[in-house]
């Protein structure tokens, strides 16, 4: 699919790299809201990658998305049900 060029992939990959990179650097008892501004903005990263090239995160994609942001907010040591509602913590900003 057209959408899916080599720069926006490595540009998804780079925003997950940076997030699982200052979650690691955190450590599972890291300071909660600094890490939720680590969710914050990789989320708000992904919104403007998908502003970009329209297209991008669709309903498939969506759901691929907020399953792998839970596994890498109960990986740092949150709990993705603390957030929107039971949602989990991309709800609180993606825009997708």
């Amino acid at each position: 699919m057209e959408q899916y060029t080599e720069e926006n992939c490595n540009e998804a990959k780079g925003i997950f790299d940076n997030l699982i990179s200052k979650m690691v650097t955190s450590g599972e008892n890291g300071n909660k809201n600094e890490k939720e501004k680590c969710f914050e903005i990789a989320i708000k990263s992904l919104n403007k990658l998908n502003e970009k090239d329209e297209g991008i995160i669709e309903t498939g994609e969506r759901e691929d998305l907020c399953e792998l942001i839970d596994q890498i907010t109960l990986a740092s040591g949150l709990d993705p049900k603390d957030y929107a509602e039971g949602e989990g913590i991309a709800d609180l900003w993606g825009e997708w």
